[in-house]
């Protein structure tokens, strides 16, 4: 059972290595192979088969919803229910649409994908879950950044089922037509449970948490309280898991147990009805949860080691967990797309490997304490593979944590949210003892993150190394009496000893992040690390620089910046410098706009200014006069090395580039251009384009923006001089590789995509 659902694993997973996927005529020839192969009886070779053929066939359905390529930018009214907890912030209302009816006037024969992810901004009207309006939307295909390191938002949508995004037109005005009933939709109870729980605890500090506990809602959830959990390796307590299910219903076929013998009606066993009350309760608590994939798999493993109750049998739990993987993958073989899915069954086979056939029984501290320490070291190099970060006092965080969650707030959280529509009074009072455990807690763990070297970044590991540590880590939880077990700690060195590849003395590696419409770029010599601009902030929780600019900068295993640069005062460059400070040492701030950037030693940009790093020059050659237009005042920097020349320009406009041919004439050229101000019609002028004499244009633009970044007059500019151009709206990040007298510019579009990406 085991290898045969870990060969129909494969078989998915190979699929999701593709960058297309195959025509009907190769799901003709994969079914006939499969057929072949039952008749030979080779069943292990079958699941792998099936596994690649379920996970083409499921592609493509999904695929075939998305929205068609006429109706993008065109307006459109739907109708139809919001069909979970919306995520609200001080500017938007985001949240998905199931839409039922669509009046398509431009192209009445289309049909509009069903499931939709709207934002609404500033909206006039509370926004819940279960309500059925009437929009008017705008609507494009699925698109997000694209960045090394990055999180792929295109793939998270496709796993969800999402197959258009847009906004809600102010007019004609949102109609609200209803909502549905709570016995229609899990989604309006979880919504009515989150608004009394928002009336009752007011503004409390834990009220997040405890949201996040009971029904699974962690948009509340501040950054702050993010990084917290990361630092301190208990991210998995905050949501619920598959640990707090098979609590709660440990607990609920206890009490079950007891009361049904205490009653004497024995028609049916006491274990028969416990078990089933068991598995109901899991269901009931994995739905407020929205049936996330830790939830799916912890209530099918349950309801396995349930029938066995109630039929009397004995199951193996590497088969029980088997099935599990079965039945998620049948019912969505896109799972194998989320860090969840495998953060969650490794989880599991790591407490049944280090736990089961041993002669010794521990007690229930040091079984807690061997868990939690296998489970840590067991996930490390998946955690640093998925998210680049390790907390390294995680065994010990978790062991105060998980009781204190699990056995108190867990339950006596759940017996409030029951009391609300009981007992104000009963709730209040629970309330206020899970608000003092939770703030005690979060107090424990901020002490605890504040220990040097409490977690690490590190670059992700190659799979070869991830080869090295899966054998490691099964020697290292080895029963004791087992030859070589310490040598198994040098099959982690892999992890550690990641060769991060740098470029040579003389080389210029750039990359024009995909930053939608904005500019970030990061420039990499031998020894130094350069950041051109951050981005733009949308919120106080959301922003490029922690989104884009960290993720990219920790997977190449960053620890410092020696140079950012701020090109000027608009958010699209400086929404995102903010969080990137923060996060990593700056040893040096340039920019135009040292007043807004003042709290961090900021240098104002000069003409003239210059640095030799690793035998490349960085000079900046602009603003030296000051103009009206702050796009003007843009740092303008030049980096050069005897093996070819990039030049960053910010937001510079006509004005500002018919003073640097002035001032510079021929000495501007460059191989590789940095496009002013997104492409706009009002810069790249023909003047200075023949000075720089670029062979590529780097364009950062957004995807469908609202301003035409890029003009079509600046495209034929640029062809007129002869330059390849790339924008990030279509390519994603852009890598620049200056090395032996030759250029190296891809996209990653071109290179990194797959399927779910075209």
């Amino acid at each position: 059972m085991v290898v045969s659902a870990l060969s129909f694993l494969a078989g998915l997973l190979l699929v999701q290595q593709l960058s297309a996927l195959p025509n009907m005529d190769w799901l003709i020839v994969g079914g006939v192979a499969a057929c072949i192969i039952a008749w030979l009886r080779y069943w292990r070779c079958l699941f792998f088969v099936l596994g690649i053929l379920w996970a083409i066939v499921f592609a493509m359905y999904r695929l075939s919803e998305r929205l068609p390529e006429q109706l993008e930018g065109a307006e459109v009214q739907v109708t139809g229910v919001i069909a979970d907890l919306p995520e609200l912030d001080e500017k938007r209302a985001r949240f998905d649409f199931i839409a039922t009816r669509a009046a398509i006037a431009t192209e009445p024969a289309l049909q509009l994908p069903a499931k939709l992810r709207l934002s609404w901004y500033y909206p006039d009207q509370p926004i819940k879950a279960g309500q059925r309006w009437t929009f008017t939307v705008k609507l494009k295909r699925v698109h997000g950044t694209m960045n090394p390191g990055g999180f792929d938002y295109e793939r998270w949508l496709f796993t969800e089922g999402v197959a258009a995004t847009g906004y809600i037109r102010p007019a004609p005005k949102p109609v609200l037509l209803g909502r549905d009933s709570a016995w229609h939709s899990i989604s309006v109870w979880r919504q009515n449970i989150t608004d009394r729980l928002s009336s009752t605890l007011g503004d409390s500090p834990s009220l997040a948490l405890i949201k996040a506990l009971t029904i699974g809602d962690g948009n509340s959830i501040s950054q702050q309280q993010w990084e917290l959990f990361r630092k301190t390796g208990t991210t998995h307590l905050v949501v619920i898991s598959g640990s707090h299910i098979g609590l709660i219903a440990g607990l609920a076929y206890f009490l079950v147990l007891k009361l049904w013998a205490w009653t004497g009606w024995l028609s049916q066993s006491p274990q028969r009805v416990a078990a089933i009350s068991a598995v109901l309760v899991a269901i009931f608590y994995s739905a407020l949860a929205g049936f996330s994939v830790p939830t799916q798999r912890s209530v099918i493993m349950l309801s396995i080691a349930m029938l066995a109750i109630i039929l009397q049998r004995n199951s193996r739990p590497f088969n029980t967990l088997a099935i599990a993987l079965f039945a998620v993958l049948i019912f969505d073989p896109l799972a194998v797309l989320a860090p969840g899915f495998w953060l969650s069954f490794l989880a599991v086979s790591l407490i049944v490997y280090s736990v089961s056939g041993r002669l010794g029984k521990l007690g229930a501290i040091w079984g807690a304490i061997k868990i939690h320490w296998a489970m840590s070291v067991g996930l490390s190099p998946l955690l640093l593979l998925f998210f680049q970060q390790v907390s390294l006092i995680a065994p010990l965080a978790n062991v105060v944590a998980v009781p204190i969650i699990s056995l108190l707030v867990v339950p006596l959280s759940l017996l409030a949210v029951i009391a609300m529509f009981i007992s104000s009074t009963l709730a209040d009072k629970l309330f206020y003892w899970v608000d003092a455990m939770l703030q005690g807690l979060c107090g424990l763990l901020t002490h605890l993150a504040e220990i040097p070297m409490a977690s690490i970044n590190h670059a992700p590991p190659s799979y070869w190394a991830l080869l090295f540590a899966v054998p490691g880590i099964l020697l290292l939880l080895a029963p004791v009496g087992i030859p070589a077990r310490r040598l198994s700690l040098l099959m982690f060195l892999p992890l550690v000893f990641t060769d991060a590849k740098q470029p040579e003395i003389g080389d210029i590696n750039m990359t024009l992040l995909d930053v939608g419409q904005g500019l970030s770029a990061v420039v990499q010599t031998t020894h130094h690390l350069l950041v051109y601009d951050t981005g733009a902030k949308f919120s106080e929780q959301s922003d490029m620089g922690r989104s884009v600019l960290l993720p990219f900068l920790h997977s190449h295993g960053t620890s410092k910046i020696d140079s950012l640069i701020i090109s000027h005062g608009d958010n699209d460059h400086i929404g995102g410098s903010a969080s990137l400070m923060h996060d990593l040492p700056t040893e040096k701030l340039l920019t135009s706009v040292p007043q807004l950037l003042s709290g961090y030693g900021p240098i104002a940009c000069i003409a003239g200014q210059s640095w030799l790093w690793d035998g490349v020059q960085f000079t900046m050659i602009a603003p030296q006069l000051a103009f009206v237009s702050e796009n003007n005042n843009s740092c303008v920097l030049k980096i050069q090395s005897a093996h070819g020349t990039v030049l960053l320009t910010g937001d510079i406009e006509a004005a500002a580039e018919s003073w640097l041919v002035e001032s510079y004439g021929d000495a501007l050229k460059a191989d590789v251009l940095v496009a002013p101000h997104h492409g706009s019609k009002t810069s790249s002028t023909s003047v200075f384009l023949q000075a720089v004499q670029p062979d590529y244009v780097l364009i950062p633009a957004g995807y469908r923006n609202q301003f035409g970044h890029p003009h079509k007059d600046v495209l034929a500019r640029y062809r007129q001089v002869n330059a390849k151009y790339l924008s990030s709206a279509d390519s994603g990040a852009i890598t620049v590789k200056v090395k032996n007298n030759t250029l190296l510019v891809q996209g990653m579009r071109e290179t990194e995509s797959k399927y779910w990406n075209n």
